[in-house]
């Protein structure tokens, strides 16, 4: 299969020239001229170039950039040859030259576009200069960990359950159980239950941590002895359960080092909000925007019903009326 890239269609502002006039935005900010953003991005050099198009280089720089942006977004699952990465970078080059000679860099929709791209790019790097500061250490994840162990289910139970409708329903079938001793429970499961997932498995549910289960159904089942069944149904929102503990056993946490690199987001997204928690406490942030009200809703006026005297005439319309 040949693999194909999509141009990004997004202008380098290397070439954007051509701009005399600083623009000014709606709240007389200015913004950026194409001139300012062209002299800011260093000269490429014929040696440092790829490849050159009507006497503009294109650098081994932008071209590692593409490969690095492609490997980021396919997560390493997608690489292509040099050459036609070349060619996609001299595709774009020839559309800004393009945009340029017709002036486009100066449309108010593309300096708005540009505005908000430096913007993002300023926030990324704002980031990305607060977490390498203070870059994440083996004691930041292991704090994590214990954390996220602290809070997990220790103990991991198996049940069977059988959900119907009333409260009468559930007293029977336990009535039923009594005289069995329980032996028939998976059975009665498949008859009675209105869990679909049960009809077929005698009510099975696997194995559990206490917080998968809504708070009445985990506390039931904690409180029953192994092989034993609930003697009073149990309520839920999802109706009355009858619950048969089939066993229990303790959970072994993975060793921290082989899960440390997928707690590591977690601390970087806590790292995240802490910074703009900060420098939200010392910013003064004014929210103009208000929630616009829906309009009420027309009355809708219902037909009035013919009498006997008028039976034979046409009846008016609803909204005549």
């Amino acid at each position: 299969m040949n693999k194909k890239i999509v141009s990004l269609l997004l202008a380098s502002s290397t070439l954007m020239i051509g701009c005399n006039e600083p623009s000014k935005t709606a709240n007389n900010a200015t913004t950026p001229s194409a001139t300012a953003l062209a002299t800011a991005v260093p000269t490429v050099k014929k040696e440092d170039a790829v490849a050159a198009v009507n006497g503009t280089y294109i650098s081994k720089t932008d071209l590692k950039a593409l490969e690095d942006d492609i490997a980021q977004r396919s997560h390493g699952q997608q690489s292509f040859p040099k050459k036609q990465l070349i060619d996609e970078l001299v595709q774009r080059e020839l559309l800004v030259q393009s945009a340029v000679t017709k002036q486009l860099q100066n449309s108010p929709e593309v300096m708005a576009q540009m505005e908000m791209a430096r913007r993002s790019l300023l926030s990324q790097a704002a980031l990305k200069a607060q977490l390498d500061a203070s870059p994440i250490t083996d004691a930041d994840l292991k704090a994590e960990y214990d954390k996220q162990i602290g809070t997990q289910d220790k103990t991991e139970f198996k049940a069977r359950h059988i959900l119907v409708k009333t409260e009468d329903e559930a007293k029977k079938i336990i009535a039923q159980l009594d005289k069995s001793k329980g032996k028939d429970f998976a059975a009665l499961a498949k008859k009675h239950t209105t869990d679909p997932s049960g009809k077929d498995s005698g009510g099975d549910l696997g194995w559990f941590g206490a917080k998968q289960m809504v708070a009445p159904f985990s506390a039931a089942v904690a409180a029953l002895e192994k092989g034993k069944y609930t003697a009073t149904p149990v309520n839920t929102q999802f109706g009355w359960h009858v619950i048969l503990r089939e066993d229990s056993r303790e959970q072994t946490p993975p060793p921290f080092d082989t899960v440390k690199e997928q707690i590591r987001p977690m601390v970087q997204r806590s790292k995240i909000e802490g910074l703009l928690k900060g420098l939200r406490d010392q910013a003064k942030v004014e929210i103009l925007y208000v929630e616009p009200t829906a309009p009420p809703a027309a009355a809708v006026v219902p037909a009035e019903p013919a009498t006997a005297t008028d039976a034979s005439a046409p009846a008016a319309p609803a909204a005549a009326k």
